[in-house]
């Protein structure tokens, strides 16, 4: 009665004991991954016998001659483990596997050699290399040269042509929708609550008169109806070739309609002559350059922390941390491993062929190779686990979390409730693992991977800040690990899914969030024209690489959250609580379907059917 499902073409009669091959295939590679598990795990019966049938996940690398011994769920803490001896030496075999390395000075930990089972399966590399193929095969008929744009109109036009016209057409010089991008673009955590002006913003009473409706500049103020975007994490960031780089604070008004718009740009931190404060009564063309020149940084800043620093190289770490001191038969290794399917491939693959001398992001962004690491290690210092890893409390520090302070703010009213689906998941699975002090308190492969994950970078680390818990005893409670998990699967999940899958949108079309600007940053006001705009502007070679990139990054990789790609969790809580995650996430998209019917823009990235498992694209 027993029955099987395999992978790979090794056979064996029993769920545990010495891994023999099959007579007809001697010749095959000596290590290959596969695993043997009841085909159903529901009773049957025998006559008047009731048979129950168990599940026994082999889920790791085989290797000949060797014994291996699973028991059913093959889900134990490493104190309850049956067979400790042969749980650490799998694990120091894993530690020669996953390996760390700080490639760049002061960088992110990421992996020194990808491992060959963190590789993209066959199936995804090919459909991946494919959709490029394809990409490339729609623009064929244009003809893509080192030469400039002319017009406005002749760019867009290109776009009906090949990979489809980014929503942000008819609306991208116009106020409201930059204050939009502030709110539920690729960037949508910059924003915050001003109270006082920044002595370093040169804006006054007279700077911004007749902005404010019926208010002065204090009273809205007091009001809390103004709001700031400063990035002064750029200033004086070296760049590629000594491309000049703004560093600009903007200013935000929320009107009687409760409508984010900008009311004044300064596009250095220092107040001087040559660093004037721009605003919508400049004339049109000239406001327009202040705000591209803003959306122009912010885009450094969005690659180079909120999409790749923050979460898939600050997961790179995670990961090797957590193969490196968490066995596979350790509960939380099962429960976060689905969100970790195929970030290491991804991660080398995107450093090769877009963050590399000449590749992507030095040929198409202001900051190039140079800049964008530098960047990152400014981020890096300043990130921290319980501000910025956490959705709510990085709102909260922000100002921005009460629905009272900023009426619509689509990015903060979709990943609030998607973080407490995930924790309140996580909450199941963690507080049953951990069901009394003394096993969480004897648990030394959790006390392992928490050392780690605040190890210094330089020796041998993640170099996570402000993780709970203490050097001495690692984790003291169990919601303190129930934070850590969730914020991990938040960062792979929901975290990725807002500052990637609108790349398109926003880049494709140059204008509208430009990557590279081809000019000096303006340090007086000018009647700039539209022939001045066309010229800071990439040439066409450069706009096909954007449109080609952003259009291949914005697709999705892996399964909606929740259907994961293969199953870790097979105890009965376990199986449960995936259960009411998945109907918990059907309700949440639903409800974010009806949210999105009275908004002033669709906003649709964060709706559980469109954010993937983890990070693979």
């Amino acid at each position: 009665m027993r029955r099987y499902r395999r992978r790979e073409r090794y056979n064996t009669r029993h769920t545990t004991g010495t891994s023999r091959k099959h007579k007809k295939h001697r010749q095959m590679k000596p290590r290959t991954r596969h695993r043997y598990i009841w085909k159903n795990q529901r009773p049957y019966t025998v006559g008047r016998m009731v048979v129950e049938c168990g599940v026994f996940p082999l889920q790791r690398w085989v290797a000949p001659h060797k014994t291996y011994i699973i028991h059913i769920h093959d889900s134990f803490l490493p104190q309850l483990d049956p067979n400790p001896s042969i749980r650490r030496t799998d694990l120091e075999e894993k530690r020669e596997i996953y390996v760390y390395e700080q490639k760049v000075e002061g960088g992110p930990a990421q992996i020194e050699n990808l491992p060959s089972d963190e590789k993209f399966s066959e199936e995804y590399y090919w459909t991946f290399a494919k959709e490029k193929v394809n990409l490339l095969a729609q623009t064929k008929l244009i003809q893509w040269t080192t030469t400039k744009w002319t017009t406005l109109e002749s760019l867009r036009r290109v776009f009906k042509q090949s990979l489809g016209e980014p929503e942000c057409f008819g609306v991208w010089k116009e106020d409201w929708w930059f204050g939009l991008q502030r709110l539920q673009g690729v960037n949508p955590n910059v924003i915050r609550l001003c109270k006082e002006i920044p002595e370093n913003l040169d804006v006054t009473e007279e700077t911004v008169r007749g902005l404010l409706g019926d208010m002065t500049l204090a009273e809205a103020l007091e009001k809390n109806k103004i709001f700031l975007c400063d990035l002064e994490i750029t200033d004086n960031l070296a760049c590629k070739d000594d491309r000049e780089l703004a560093s600009p604070l903007a200013l935000f008004h929320l009107d009687a309609e409760d409508k984010l718009l900008p009311i004044a740009i300064q596009l250095k931190q220092k107040k001087g002559n040559d660093n004037p404060v721009y605003t919508p009564k400049d004339p049109s063309y000239t406001w327009l350059v202040a705000k591209m020149f803003y959306n122009n940084v912010e885009a450094q800043h969005h690659q180079a922390l909120t999409h790749l620093g923050y979460t898939h190289l600050l997961m790179e770490g995670v990961v090797i941390c957590t193969h490196r001191n968490l066995s596979p038969s350790h509960p939380l290794f099962k429960l976060m491993a689905p969100h970790f399917l195929f970030l290491l491939a991804i991660n080398t693959r995107g450093l090769e062929k877009l963050i590399s001398p000449g590749g992507w992001v030095d040929n198409c962004m202001t900051q190039g190779v140079k800049g964008i690491f530098e960047l990152m290690r400014r981020g890096f210092d300043r990130w921290k686990f319980d501000r910025e890893g956490q959705v709510e409390k990085e709102l909260e520090a922000r100002g921005v979390l009460d629905p009272n302070i900023l009426p619509y703010y689509p990015y903060r009213d979709d990943a609030v409730p998607l973080y407490n689906v995930i924790k309140k998941y996580v909450s199941t699975v963690v507080s049953h693992v951990y069901d009394s002090p003394e096993k969480l308190s004897g648990d030394w492969e959790l006390r392992w991977w928490r050392e780690e994950l605040v190890k210094a970078r330089n020796q041998n680390g993640v170099g996570l800040q402000n993780v709970p818990g203490n050097s001495e005893e690692g984790f003291t409670t169990v919601d303190e690990v129930i934070d850590v998990v969730t914020v991990i699967i938040s960062t792979c999940s929901l975290g990725h899914a807002a500052a990637n899958f609108q790349q398109y949108e926003q880049y494709g079309f140059v204008p509208n969030y430009p990557g590279i600007l081809l000019s000096d940053i303006p340090k007086e006001k000018k009647n700039f024209t539209e022939q001045d705009i066309m010229a800071m502007l990439p040439n066409k070679r450069m706009t096909l690489d954007i449109m080609v990139i952003t259009k291949l990054l914005s697709s999705r990789g892996t399964n909606s959250l929740g259907n994961f790609e293969m199953q870790y969790l097979y105890d009965p809580v376990g199986v449960k609580a995936a259960e009411e995650f998945q109907k918990d996430l059907k309700k949440l998209s639903l409800d974010m379907k009806k949210r999105n019917i009275d908004r002033q823009w669709k906003f649709d990235w964060l709706d559980p059917e469109i954010v993937p498992n983890s990070i693979s694209v």
